[in-house]
């Protein structure tokens, strides 16, 4: 009866200690659960490599890429990604009222645009908490249309959150392009 007594005072003392533990539960919508795991990441650098075998990817593939998951809120998180000592990249993801956008903002190191900037598309569904698709927006067909990428009027982009595994992020053209960057998020860098 002793020993009974002491593990029910035991676990009432332990279960408030241990609940604290617990992860919090994943938003049900998966957009906001997709921004969840982003925000997870914050103030960390991941290294990444090219894992699909496009030969225009040849750049990525001999540089060092690092992404810095920072800039974060509920609504929208900033992920710098350098290729080598180019740091000119960087992602913004945002939730809006419909769902979920990309944008890629491009600029020199002294913070002038540089190429094309602020390209990128809104989700077309719900997605998954893992993986997000962004089709190309008519905002980003007429910069590449007057830049001369008419290549780039069908892109999809995809960035995947698979938690303590891996992120990705993809770029997609139908019937041609694709390139997949896999981030290690096992083994968060210092620089």
């Amino acid at each position: 009866m002793k020993t009974l007594t002491l593990a029910a005072v035991a676990a009432l003392f332990l279960s408030p200690i241990l609940a604290g533990c617990a992860s919090a539960p994943e938003p049900s919508h998966p957009q906001d659960a997709f921004m969840a795991r982003l925000n997870a990441l914050c103030g960390q650098r991941f290294v990444g490599r090219v894992v699909s075998d496009d030969p225009a990817d040849a750049d990525f593939r001999a540089n060092r890429l690092v992404m810095h998951v920072r800039d974060c809120s509920a609504g929208e998180v900033g992920i710098p990604f350098a290729v080598g000592e180019d740091r000119s990249r960087r992602w913004i993801v945002t939730r809006t009222g419909t769902g979920l956008r990309l944008k890629h903002d491009h600029r020199d190191p002294q913070g002038v645009i540089h190429g094309y900037h602020m390209y990128g598309g809104d989700t077309a569904g719900a997605g998954t908490a893992e993986r997000q698709e962004f089709p190309v927006d008519r905002e980003s067909i007429e910069q590449f249309v007057a830049g001369g990428a008419q290549v780039s009027t069908t892109n999809v982009w995809a960035m995947e959150v698979h938690p303590r595994r891996i992120f990705a992020y993809e770029l997609r053209r139908p019937g041609g392009r694709f390139m997949r960057v896999e981030f290690d998020l096992t083994r968060p860098v210092a620089e």
